[in-house]
């Protein structure tokens, strides 16, 4: 088969693929009368499989919003939200929590560690309790990717804040999710440890296969990304491929410029 021949078919085969997680038309509502808030206004978005996506926008724009929706933890007011072809509005709580168990990572601004267990021990506990057997080859690639071979014995006391910030994400990978969530992942990290962490991710994408969303407020986080996702106003306003720092800034200053002048 000719190189062109083989792109063709990888195009075609892609086409076909589901995506990651996909919303069609997707509100959220809070409230009702005067003191309704439309959280989110009708989105529609894809996150493609093996893609970095980060989501950004002012504060109360919807983002975190759309991540929680998309992710599970909060329900839509109308619309669609889906995990590859699994509707989510349709699941009972139930349903919900094997969802997220199974086929979701999640990464927080807190690390959410227990103290008394191990990096590894940590790393592994989701698996424990839903009762599966971590795949050693897998879970050795998870670890070497993220660089804390050396650190698996330690407790999170032991760790610094970008080793501990390492082992959540580790904990995200470790299961082979469909897709992972990363909300601020960085914010309680320095420069360094945050640069570091959001190494890894990209890392996981590009070497793993991992599908990460990311909702960020910083332009430097937004750069390791492929794409970036603009919100305002609980509606998508614009988006961005192979970002750098300083594209993403001046696309959110262009954006404060026309809200101060609107």
């Amino acid at each position: 088969m000719s190189p062109h021949a083989a792109a063709s078919t990888n195009a075609t085969v892609s086409a076909v693929r589901p995506a990651a997680a996909q919303a069609v038309d997707l509100s959220k509502v809070y409230g009702s009368g005067e003191t309704q808030v439309v959280a989110l206004d009708a989105v529609s978005v894809e996150f493609g499989r093996g893609r970095f996506t980060a989501i950004m926008g002012p504060s109360g724009s919807g983002k975190s919003t759309l991540m929680h929706c998309m992710a599970g933890l909060d329900s839509l007011s109308s619309g669609s939200a889906r995990i590859g072809e699994t509707e989510l509005s349709t699941l009972s709580d139930k349903q919900l929590t094997k969802l997220r168990r199974d086929k979701v990572g999640f990464i927080f601004q807190a690390f959410n560690l227990l103290p008394t267990l191990t990096a590894y021990e940590n790393i592994t506990l989701p698996m424990d309790i839903a009762g599966r057997t971590p795949d050693r080859q897998w879970l050795e690639q998870v670890v070497g990717t993220v660089g804390l071979a050396g650190r698996l014995k330690h407790r999170p006391s032991e760790l610094s804040g970008g080793q501990q910030q390492r082992v959540a994400v580790a904990r995200a990978l470790a299961s082979r999710p469909e897709i992972i969530f990363a909300d601020e992942p960085t914010g309680n990290l320095d420069s360094r440890s945050g640069a570091e962490v959001l190494g890894f991710l990209r890392e996981s994408v590009r070497e793993l296969g991992q599908t990460v969303v990311m909702v960020t407020h910083d332009p430097v986080a937004a750069s390791y990304a492929d794409r970036v996702v603009f919100l305002a106003d609980g509606r998508i306003v614009d988006e961005l491929h192979e970002p750098t720092a300083d594209r993403v800034l001046d696309r959110m200053r262009r954006f404060d410029t026309a809200v101060r002048t609107s």
